[in-house]
């Protein structure tokens, strides 16, 4: 008997109690507790944006890239290469780009070197990134995706 199954006492010949089980049809019910929890699952469909990917040897610029609202953004750069690329988001339709920065104005997202990180989650319905790419030799491959 679990230790926290209440006690019988007189004049009652039972304890009326309330728990959730669950089980299949036709089967024995089984009881919620902290061993057997329900059977439940956060599921999470796979995100609707389309990803912007390509690859480069020359400066220039790639975008946009339209997130899914409340998803991570992940930017993954590779190959042989030099240079700098900097992420940048844009509310008004690519017209200002403006670089990601921590709270303090010091710069976030900007790599010389091959990564795969997430790097924002977006909220703000409308914003487009992009990213900037100054290339000084090689072939860079990038992706922004969700």
């Amino acid at each position: 008997m679990p230790e926290d199954s209440p006690t019988i006492a007189t004049p009652a010949a039972y304890v009326g109690i309330e728990a959730i089980g669950f089980g299949t049809i036709g089967e024995a019910l089984h009881s919620v507790t902290p061993d057997s929890p329900l059977p439940v699952a956060t599921t999470i469909a796979a995100a609707t944006s389309t990803p912007l990917s390509g690859s480069t040897g020359t400066t220039g610029a790639a975008g946009p890239f339209v997130p899914q609202l409340g998803r991570p953004i992940r930017v993954i750069l590779s190959g042989n290469w030099t240079g700098t690329v900097q992420l940048l988001r844009s509310i008004d339709d690519g017209a200002t780009r403006l670089p990601i920065t921590y709270p303090d104005g010091s710069a976030r997202g900007s790599w010389s070197t091959n990564i795969n990180s997430r790097v924002v989650e977006e909220s703000e319905a409308g914003a487009t990134y992009y990213l900037a790419i100054t290339m000084t030799a090689g072939t860079l491959s990038y992706r922004i995706a969700q």
